[in-house]
């Protein structure tokens, strides 16, 4: 069960390891294992797919890629609530991440200058979506809305292959929903390797998106470091929350939001910082009595033995924590919660108020629940539009812009040692002076 601390009771090195994350210690087998896993995608293509398949997963497939066929079964299998929730969701992610589109930059910056910042989309994408204790349709909402939305012209998925030779009805039919037109039977690290550096089946993407365990964040820090991999989006792996609450929180409502990250995986931590040591015992309690009725039971309880209630002395001190531990979720069971919201520094997605769980960020409220975790979130940003996209900028001068400004490039260029720099300009006001002089 959760284990109880009061921080200004802990000294630097206690409070260093209570906020320590599960399994972050360096582990050369799995790096070394990922790369030798990269390594038989990259020279054996599909071959190497296929053995890894049966190896890994234990199934023997005839094909990589998922048919027209089980697109249009998948969607058979689910009932008409099922389709719906996924519609339902897909419209309001669709909604949300629309509104990130940018618009196009144009400032002049002196007479005769003129600036610009196109944005374009990023080529080739692949998009993962994990399916290791749970299926997750969600996260193929997650990532296929907003590379839609982007334009990218190439848009792949990889999600892991079930027993039976199919990859989950519900990822299937949230693909398609979104706009994902070619899904292939992938997990693991085969999977981002497959798309980072394409085999006879599987198209080389640009860049790779999406959660996964130890071995799937591995796999895309390898490729990402390889100028002939794929970028990567960010550190995403496995899943945790911070909820901070007060004595006016309502304790199952918290054990509730901490027991869903916790049955995500056994490696995923739940923290409960609050101001209350009432509040502790009622939410350690609810846990206790709540997890009971629960399926997950063992990838829980292993969860919880990562995890902790942590007591403080005011909200203040709660929120300097939370910044400190840069939580993927952070909920604030806080009166008045928004009051705290400005003084929230580092946080995937912030959840405020009694009425807001963690499933609905997670789902559907329209917020994109790809976010960095292990405390990366200070410094990246949730999953959005822009990440599908890049920009370049333009600029055009006339011959009275240059007259302007090039003289102080010149100045410049001199003050650098750059005269070749300083001679481009140079060149072309010389010309200018020619031409007004003729």
């Amino acid at each position: 069960m959760l284990r109880q601390y009061i921080w200004n009771e802990l000294n630097p090195e206690r409070r260093d390891a209570v906020l320590a994350r599960p399994g972050t210690a360096s582990d050369a087998g799995l790096a070394s294992g990922v790369a030798r896993i990269v390594d038989r995608v990259r020279t054996g293509g599909d071959a190497a797919l296929l053995v890894l398949t049966k190896e890994l997963d234990g199934v023997s497939l005839g094909a990589l890629e998922v048919s027209e066929e089980e697109f249009d079964e998948a969607e058979k299998r689910l009932g008409e609530a099922q389709l719906r929730a996924i519609r339902v969701a897909a419209d309001n992610i669709e909604m949300f991440h629309a509104a990130q589109l940018p618009e196009r930059l144009r400032v002049d910056t002196a007479p005769g200058v003129c600036c610009e910042r196109l944005t374009l989309p990023i080529e080739r994408v692949g998009l993962y979506v994990p399916a290791g204790s749970a299926p997750l349709p969600s996260t193929a909402l997650m990532l296929g809305v907003p590379a839609r939305l982007a334009k990218c012209p190439t848009r792949i998925m990889c999600s892991p292959v079930q027993a039976d030779g199919r990859v989950d009805a519900a990822v299937l039919f949230a693909a398609r929903t979104s706009g994902i037109g070619r899904v292939f039977k992938l997990g693991g690290a085969q999977a981002i390797a497959a798309m980072a550096y394409g085999t006879e089946t599987v198209p080389k993407v640009d860049k790779v998106f999406g959660p996964g365990n130890r071995w799937v964040t591995q796999a895309k820090e390898q490729v990402d470091r390889d100028p002939d991999g794929a970028a990567r989006d960010f550190p995403a792996g496995p899943s945790e929350v911070l909820v901070i609450a007060d004595e006016q929180a309502r304790p199952d409502f918290v054990a509730a939001d901490l027991l869903s990250q916790a049955e995500h995986g056994g490696d995923s931590q739940v923290l409960l910082v609050t101001t209350s040591q009432v509040q502790a015992d009622a939410v350690h309690a609810e846990v206790k009595r709540q997890k009971g009725t629960l399926s997950r039971l063992e990838i829980i309880d292993e969860a919880l033995a990562n995890s902790s209630i942590i007591i403080v002395d005011d909200p203040e001190t709660a929120i300097e924590l939370s910044n400190r531990y840069a939580p993927e979720h952070l909920i604030l069971q806080l009166a008045d919660a928004r009051r705290w919201l400005a003084e929230v520094r580092a946080a995937g997605s912030v959840f405020l108020g009694p009425w807001a769980p963690e499933s609905v960020g997670d789902y559907c409220s329209g917020t994109n629940h790809v976010l960095p975790t292990a405390g990366f979130a200070n410094r990246y940003s949730s999953l959005g539009v822009a990440d599908f996209l890049r920009s370049m900028t333009v600029q055009e001068l006339t011959r009275e812009g240059l007259q302007g400004i090039g003289p102080i490039a010149e100045t410049l260029a001199m003050l650098e040692g750059l005269d070749a720099h300083a001679e481009a300009v140079r060149a072309r006001l010389a010309a200018i002076d020619e031409e007004s002089s003729a």
